[in-house]
């Protein structure tokens, strides 16, 4: 048997002709199998080449001009940061006086109070009385108008005086009892 040079068999085709027609039946086959792998590998690869050539060319590119500040520019720049931060921090700290200033008045003010509650206790007044007094005298003090209270009417009780809700008494129709105890009549 002749490997190479021998003539072409009953079922052969000619070298020259042989290759040629099977090839587009092979490729048509291969991608008709593999096609969408194929196109989706292509793409991953163009992809990986275009990432590869643009951090090639970030490494071999000099750095821009504003990359490397100048120290001047740094400390001017920190400089403005502290005094910012300064700024809000008198700010704040001014707030934080403001409040231990309210903080310090309202603890006088109940001291007061209290001083007040106990001069009336030792005079045998009663001491919620004596509040509400000194209340509607501290809140009539700063306004400065003549209005003078009206006193309120007499109102009768809505109920008489004999309703008790708990008694079950001297209502309408509507009481409400407890069921029975014990199992339920039916069979």
């Amino acid at each position: 048997m002749e490997l190479g040079g021998g003539a072409p068999g009953p079922g052969q085709p000619a070298v020259e002709d042989g290759g040629l027609h099977l090839l587009p039946r092979a490729v048509g086959a291969l991608l008709s199998a593999y096609g969408w792998y194929l196109l989706l590998a292509c793409i991953a690869i163009y992809l990986l080449v275009q990432k590869v050539a643009e951090s090639t060319r970030a490494r071999s590119r000099p750095d821009p001009p504003g990359a490397a500040a100048e120290p001047d520019v740094v400390v001017r720049r920190q400089e403005a940061l502290a005094a910012a931060r300064l700024k809000m921090q008198e700010e704040l700290n001014a707030q934080a006086e403001k409040y231990k200033e309210k903080q310090r008045e309202l603890e006088e003010e109940k001291r007061r109070q209290k001083i007040a509650m106990w001069e009336s206790m030792q005079e045998g007044k009663s001491y919620k009385g004596n509040l509400k007094l000194n209340q509607q005298e501290t809140a009539s003090s700063p306004s400065t108008s003549s209005a003078v209270p009206k006193p309120k009417p007499d109102k009768k009780p809505l109920r008489g005086g004999g309703y008790n809700p708990l008694s079950g008494e001297g209502g309408g129709t509507c009481s409400w009892r407890p069921g029975r105890r014990g199992p339920s009549a039916g069979g």
